[in-house]
């Protein structure tokens, strides 16, 4: 996907259950992939005036936002069905120690048996605020 500041919004949403360190490991994670996955979301490197180097930081705000597992779900089944990318994250992959541990329990489950703890979504402005503006800010 190409990411428009102008016509996308990027958001996460965490179940609102997760605890505080699992939720911030999910946030990280998908942030992590959005920022791999979706063309044109970071933007260049910037420099202070004494030539520091400062990373590029994403175009637009991403929110963290809460919600009940079952709606995280929901957001998935959407997403599929919709104009909408969409980044799941699952408890199996907190569970696991490794990636290989990771893709050889993940690829053995079919995706209606795993639990989802947190979801990305990119899409059109006004369908992401629809969907997600009446979810809680994560605090």
């Amino acid at each position: 996907m190409k990411f428009d500041a102008s016509q996308h919004r990027c958001t996460i949403i965490i179940d609102k259950d997760l605890p505080a360190g699992l939720a911030m490991n999910a946030a990280s994670v998908i942030g992590i992939s959005f920022g791999r996955t979706t063309e044109n979301l970071v933007g260049p490197d910037m420099q202070s005036v004494d030539e520091v180097n400062y990373p590029g930081v994403i175009y637009s705000p991403l929110p963290v936002l809460l919600a009940p597992s079952d709606y995280i779900r929901e957001l998935q089944r959407i997403a599929k069905e919709e104009d909408i990318y969409a980044m799941p994250f699952s408890a199996l992959a907190q569970s696991c120690k490794t990636y290989d541990e990771y893709g050889e329990r993940i690829s053995s489950v079919s995706s209606e048996n795993i639990e989802l703890v947190a979801i990305g979504l990119i899409g059109p402005k006004k369908r992401i605020t629809r969907l997600t503006g009446n979810l809680a800010l994560y605090k």
